[in-house]
Order: structure tokens, then C-alpha cells, then sequence
């Protein structure tokens, strides 16, 4: 749960220390701990004045080195595009934004440039980063143990701070010596100890990685700016601050139970108990930021943040013997020491464990007690909902997955992202069974896989960067028989995920496909390939020349 935090790039197996040392400086280590205990902080940071940019690196150039490295975390095997989780953590995400907007924090060159992307990471390790460029990294370990909405939003609207005063480009400038693409190489290098630590080595040269530590560590000020931001972001956005102080609280258990790993930054910097005294200090004091007009929900029954957690816990640790104990945890005995959101947690993890598990008989059996629990709580019944779609998808049963989608509602997915994927995969299982007829008399453009094929087309008009949803969208056409259409899909996925050449590859595929009079080729389609291979091929120019 490294919160105020290490930005550590996700390497959740054996990493030499210097290097772990060397990301966390230069993704933003907290350091707060070298300072003598005794120093108090809680008046000085009430009236921290706001640092300033003093950076000369320009946003476009911290965006294009955040690029650099996120390309290569979306080829990384552990990144994870979950739409149930991910639109979890966009709900609060989305209000610290708008919070950040409000409060004057988020200038507008910052907000037109920035990616403000969330990458879910698949990694049982507490942790977050941020990376240049607004893109932050969360691992499903924190948020499987995250107690409350207000404990994840302490940790994203800390990262979200260190963006918005540009935290991460001050260091960079700081280092004048150390060109940023350097830097970016570093990042990369650590990435590349998570699978080969030689290779890590071959990167990162052991001289240089010591006075980058010592040139970009985060100064105390900074984490202290990031800390009051961050509170100030949280408690607009509707967030109760008390977060803050109980996420201190998991992080210093942590340390005096001798971690063992699972919380990464403990390796790297004792925690220190001097922001948690001053987030203690803010909530007792009266402070006109918290009396602002919250902009989400609150005190509410969270039985869907418990049933998320559990989602992030099973996805993070998919062996057999890890999926089995969920089953345990579902028994009367344990059962009846927990509280109802407790008990919505478990039985959510013990029905996903069943269905990773092909138990699809016990599935059934928990998804109906889990059903049954949630029933009153529109929103944690709407999550059960998506879990027993995925059971019957998970078992080839499309058309109850249909069923149980709709719910009463004819086309319940134009504007959710889950139920749009979910009903999608549905829908191209049943063609995988029986394919429609895509031409000729018998073609009709009003068929359920040509709706669903509408509704994504309007989707990635809207989210021209969601990746999934173009390669739900390129199956579709390959399903209804448009090859042309299908291969432009799959050139999109990539640009989607910054990796122009392989887009340049599949586009210039589609206008061989033209050329060559490929059957179904659209005229309109034809042209939109064009356009894009021209600006693709703009933007593989540029990566050439950041190199």
C-alpha cells in the first residue's frame, strides 16, 4: 500500500536493491522519514505555500516520455484491462479529477496534454506509482485490501498531486546533466528485472544509478505539498479524510509486523508516523477545504467496494491452492463471524474463484447466496448481475448470459463499459455457434450482432483509446464477414497501446487488402485506412526521432 508513496513501476519479483532504489527515486520515493522525528510538521504544512513548476521540461515532452514507458507496460503480461475493476476505480477517480479541475490545482496546458490514464497492474503487492505524463499505475494488491472508497481515494489523489506540480519533471530538471530519455531508459531497465535482472543490469550502469538517486529523490517539501493537495482534492471530491490517517494506519501494522514483501516501499524507507500526526492534526482542525460540496457519495453501506477487493484479490492470484481457500472462507463457521458487506466480499470471491476454477456447479450455488445478501443494494446487486454473466459465459451458456444482462432492458449496453464487453463476448459466442448471414437476401442489419456491433462502433467514437474495445469491435467485423474493417480494427488496438509500428503494419495489411480487391471491401472504409496510415506514419517518425 505504498501510498505517499513509492511510484514504483510494477516489479513483483526478486529486483537487485539498487535498482529498486533508483525507481522509487526517480518515480518519487517518500523520504519523509530522513527527517528527525522530532521536527514537527503540523502547523508548517497548513500554511505550505504551493512550490511552483520550475521545471524546464515542457508537459508534451514529460507526455512523451510517459508514452515511452507505458507502451511498454501495455505489452507487459501483468497488465490488466478489467472493465468491472476498472470502472470501480474510475468512479473515484473521475471526482478527484473534477475536484482538481474545481479547486484550480489542474492547469489547462497540464489537463489538454496529460494521458490521466489508470493502468491496473496484476500484482499482489501493495503499491501505486505515478509516471510522467499523468499516467498512474495501481497493483490489485492495494486495492484488495483497501477498506473503503476514502483509502484508495487518499492514495490516487496523492498521485494525482505529485502530477499537478509536477513533481516528477522538477526532479528531472534538477538532474540538468541527466538527459530525460536517460532517465526513461532507467524506468524501463527495472521493468526488465521483473522477467531478466541481467538484463536490468545491462540498462542500468551502477555509477550513474547512484547519483540519479541522489540528484531526483522527492525533497521533504514536496511530499508535504503532495500530502496537503492531496487532502485538500480528497475531501472536495466528497471523500471523508479520515482515509488518509486509516491508510497510515495499515501502512504502520505493516512495518511493525516486519514486512515481508507484500508492502514494496517498506524495503526502501522506514515508514514514518510525521504525516500521519499532521493528516491527524487536518481532520481535527476545522479547514474550509472539507466543508466544500462533496461531489461524490458518502456514508453509505460499501458491500460493492468489499465485493471489489475481493474481485482485485482473486484476479491477482489465480493458483489453484489460492482459488480453493476462498471455498473455506464461505463455510457457516467463518461466515457468521462477519458482517453482511463482509460476507458480499467473500461470497463475490468465492463465486469468481469457482468459475476460474471450471466449478461451475458451485459457482451457481455461492452466485445465488451472493444474489440472495445483495439483493436490496442496487448497486452491489447490478455487480452480482456482471458476476453471474461471467459464469455463464465462463460455461458457453451466451444465451442466459444475454438474458441475465438484459434484466428487463432490451439493450442494456450502450453506455456501460462492462455490460457492453460482457454483452459482446456474448454475442460473439453465439456467432462462433451459429454465424449470421452478413450479405445477400437474407443479411439483416438490424441483428443482434450487428446492434452490438453499432454500440461499439459509438463507443471507441467516443473512447478512441480504449484497446479492448477496438479488438471486441475488429472480432465483430471478422465475425459479420468485414476483413477490411476488421484488420483496421486490430491496427487501432495498437495505436491504442502507442505501439505505431505494429498499427502501420496492419494498416498498410488493410491497403494491400484494396489493392488487391479483397471481398466486402468498403469504398469509406478504404479512405478512413488511408488517413490513418498517413498519421500513423507521422507518429512513427516521431518515436524515431525520440530515440
Amino acid at each position: 500500500m505504498n501510498l505517499f508513496y513509492t511510484r514504483i513501476v510494477p516489479v513483483a519479483r526478486v529486483v537487485i536493491a539498487q535498482v529498486a532504489i533508483i525507481l522509487i527515486a526517480i518515480l518519487g520515493a517518500s523520504l519523509a522519514s530522513a527527517q528527525p522525528a522530532g521536527e514537527h510538521a503540523g502547523t508548517a504544512s497548513a500554511t505550505l505555500p504551493n512550490l511552483g513548476d520550475g521545471t524546464d521540461m515542457t508537459p508534451s515532452a514529460e507526455r512523451s516520455l510517459g508514452d515511452r514507458i507505458a507502451r511498454e507496460l501495455y505489452r507487459d503480461p501483468d497488465y490488466l484491462d478489467d472493465p468491472v475493476l476498472m470502472e470501480y476505480v474510475q468512479g473515484i477517480w473521475q471526482p478527484l479529477l473534477a475536484a482538481a479541475r474545481l479547486r484550480g490545482d489542474l492547469p489547462a496546458e497540464l489537463d489538454g496534454t496529460y494521458a490521466w490514464e489508470i493502468l491496473l497492474i496484476r500484482d499482489r503487492t501493495v503499491n501505486a506509482f505515478a509516471l510522467p505524463g499523468a499516467y498512474l499505475g495501481l497493483h490489485l494488491g492495494l486495492v484488495g485490501v483497501v477498506s473503503s472508497r476514502d483509502e484508495l481515494a487518499s492514495v490516487l489523489a496523492h498521485e494525482l498531486s505529485h502530477v499537478t506540480q509536477r513533481h516528477i519533471s522538477r526532479m528531472m530538471t534538477r538532474q540538468s546533466q541527466q538527459a530525460p530519455w536517460m532517465l526513461g531508459a532507467m524506468i524501463l531497465g527495472v521493468l526488465a528485472a521483473s522477467k531478466s535482472p541481467g538484463t536490468a543490469n545491462a540498462m542500468i550502469v551502477g555509477g550513474q544509478a547512484v547519483a540519479a538517486q541522489s540528484q531526483l529523490n522527492f525533497s521533504r517539501d514536496m511530499e508535504r505539498e503532495a500530502d496537503r493537495m492531496g487532502f485538500g482534492v480528497s475531501t472536495q471530491a466528497g471523500f471523508a479524510s479520515q482515509g488518509f490517517v486509516t491508510m497510515f494506519g495499515k501502512l504502520q501494522q505493516a512495518s511493525r509486523l516486519n514486512d515481508s514483501g507484500s508492502f514494496p516501499y517498506l524495503r526502501s524507507h522506514p515508514l514514518s508516523t510525521e504525516r500521519m500526526a499532521d493528516m491527524q492534526s487536518r481532520i481535527e482542525l476545522p479547514d474550509s477545504e472539507q466543508a466544500v460540496k462533496p461531489l461524490a457519495r458518502q456514508n453509505v453501506q460499501e458491500m460493492d467496494q468489499a465485493m471489489m477487493a475481493a474481485r482485485a484479490r482473486v484476479l491477482s492470484n489465480s493458483a489453484v491452492d489460492a482459488l480453493r481457500v476462498w471455498s473455506v472462507e464461505v463455510e457457516a463457521a467463518p461466515m457468521a463471524r462477519l458482517s453482511s458487506t463482509q460476507q458480499a466480499g467473500a461470497l463475490y470471491g468465492a463465486t469468481l474463484a469457482a468459475i476460474k476454477l471450471r466449478d461451475y456447479a458451485q459457482a451457481q450455488s455461492l452466485w445465488l447466496r451472493l444474489s440472495d445478501l445483495v439483493r436490496a443494494d442496487a448497486i452491489a446487486s447490478r455487480l452480482a448481475r456482471l458476476l453471474g454473466v461471467e459464469w455463464r459465459l465462463a460455461q458457453g451458456d451466451s444465451e442466459q448470459a444475454i438474458r441475465l444482462l438484459q434484466n428487463g432492458d432490451t439493450d442494456p449496453s450502450k453506455n456501460n463499459r462492462a455490460e457492453l464487453f460482457l454483452a459482446a463476448q456474448a454475442r460473439l459466442q453465439m456467432a462462433a455457434k451459429a454465424p449470421e448471414i452478413t450479405s445477400g437476401p437474407g443479411t439483416n442489419t438490424r441483428s443482434p450482432m450487428a446492434l452490438m456491433t453499432q454500440n461499439l462502433q459509438t463507443w471507441v467514437a467516443d473512447h478512441p483509446r480504449d484497446a479492448q474495445a477496438w479488438q471486441l469491435l475488429g472480432s465483430a467485423y471478422a465475425a459479420q464477414g468485414r476483413t477490411l474493417s476488421s484488420i483496421r480494427a486490430q491496427a487501432e488496438v495498437n495505436v491504442a497501446q502507442l505501439d505505431y509500428p505494429a498499427a502501420l503494419s496492419r494498416f498498410k495489411t488493410a491497403q494491400d487488402w484494396v489493392r488487391k480487391g479483397g471481398a466486402g471491401t468498403d469504398h469509406f472504409e478504404a479512405s478512413i485506412v488511408d488517413t490513418r496510415t498517413r498519421q500513423v506514419e507521422s507518429l512513427v517518425r516521431e518515436q524515431a526521432l525520440e530515440r
